[in-house]
């Protein structure tokens, strides 16, 4: 991953393209979060995600201009990295997911789509502390104009939001994490292959 963001914050068009990418998946975790809210049982602790994930992919959008400003308007496919991936990733993750908490906990309706929140979220989270950093690394490197600290510390304070609320929802909420977090590894491993293979045309 490290080799491959260097490759990526070495090239204008290829950054922008990655921010844009990133932008795209806090905004779709933003807007999963915002599915998953129940009709009138809204906790502040949703709101907040929902709110501050929402201002990362505007962050990061935002942070294109200093690198390639004349592309990424959009999230169209040709405007992201590994696309298809991409685009899916979270959607994929939210669905196995699912599939796993009604088969352990019978669950179903608002109550399945609550416990999805707590576990995908945690598992992104738990991706975002390992991600985040590496990118800073590989921009400090570079000596860019752009800059992820913020996004790191937020990141770092909805973890530990996330593990009190899973604390609250079950005893044992780590064994069915780490079921989750495996799943949410395959579509990781998948998207920085995808990625890698794109960035072997600009070798």
């Amino acid at each position: 991953m490290e080799e491959l963001l260097q490759q990526i914050v070495g090239r204008d068009t290829l950054h922008a393209r990655w921010l844009n990418t990133l932008s795209f998946m806090e905004n779709a975790g933003a807007r999963k979060i915002s599915a998953c809210e129940h009709p009138t049982q809204v906790n502040f602790i949703q709101l907040k995600h929902a709110a501050e994930e929402h201002r990362h992919a505007y962050y990061l959008k935002k942070q294109i201009a200093k690198v390639d400003p004349d592309h990424c308007k959009t999230y169209q496919l040709h405007e992201l990295m590994a696309p298809h991936q991409t685009r899916h990733y979270l959607h994929q993750l939210d669905m196995q997911t699912c599939r796993y908490l009604k088969k352990v906990f019978g669950l179903e309706g608002q109550a399945l789509k609550y416990a999805a929140y707590l576990f995908v979220t945690y598992a992104i989270e738990v991706r975002a502390d390992l991600l985040y950093p590496v990118y800073q690394a590989a921009l400090d490197k570079a000596q860019s104009k752009v800059m992820v600290r913020s996004i790191i510390l937020e990141e770092e304070g909805h973890l530990e939001e996330m593990i009190n609320q899973l604390n609250e929802f079950a005893a044992d909420w780590e064994v069915h994490a780490q079921q989750v977090q495996l799943l949410e590894q395959q579509l990781f491993d998948a998207w920085m292959a995808a990625v890698g293979q794109e960035l072997c045309q600009y070798a």
